[in-house]
């Protein structure tokens, strides 16, 4: 009777356990299709961004970062700006008073989903951004982020940028 009692507890608890695993690793449990959605949608998000950033300039860059106070960027290895208040801020009262114009290009993006709602995010860039007096700066460098899919769409949550400096 000791062991059978013994057995149900183990049975139990493994029934307790089993489902409780299978929830932690979501990557594994995307379908094929799931993943082709989430890859699809955010290559999409991707495209948008170079679009409307050359079309509109660099306060656009504000609809695809995440308005959230987790939202953090870094460039060239050390953080830049600690939530989106301070990039907003940065956007809208100093970079968008000396940047006219920004043509921004992707290349060699890489997504990689790791939920039907989250996906790592990197590629090649090249901007060339002009300035009121109409000098323009090409820059070259890599990106990388985490993608979120939000009330607004796909978002970054966080972003870190390496520029290509030249010597």
């Amino acid at each position: 009777m000791k062991s059978r009692l013994a057995g149900l507890k183990l049975f139990a608890l493994v029934g307790l356990i089993l489902p409780i695993c299978s929830c932690i690793n979501n990557t594994d449990s995307l379908t094929p299709v799931q993943r082709s959605i989430v890859m699809d949608s955010v290559q999409l998000m991707v495209d948008s961004i170079a679009k409307t950033i050359s079309r509109e300039g660099p306060v656009a860059w504000l609809r695809y970062f995440e308005n959230s106070p987790d939202f953090y960027m870094a460039s060239d290895g050390q953080l830049a700006f600690t939530n989106n208040d301070s990039l907003s801020n940065f956007l809208k009262n100093s970079y968008s008073k000396s940047v006219r114009n920004i043509e921004l290009s992707w290349n060699h993006v890489r997504i990689d989903p790791f939920t039907s709602r989250k996906a790592g995010v990197a590629a090649n860039f090249h901007e060339d951004i002009t300035d009121f007096e109409g000098k323009k700066t090409a820059s070259d460098g890599y990106f990388t982020g985490i993608a979120h899919q939000t009330s607004q769409g796909w978002q970054f949550q966080n972003a870190h940028w390496s520029i290509i400096h030249t010597k």
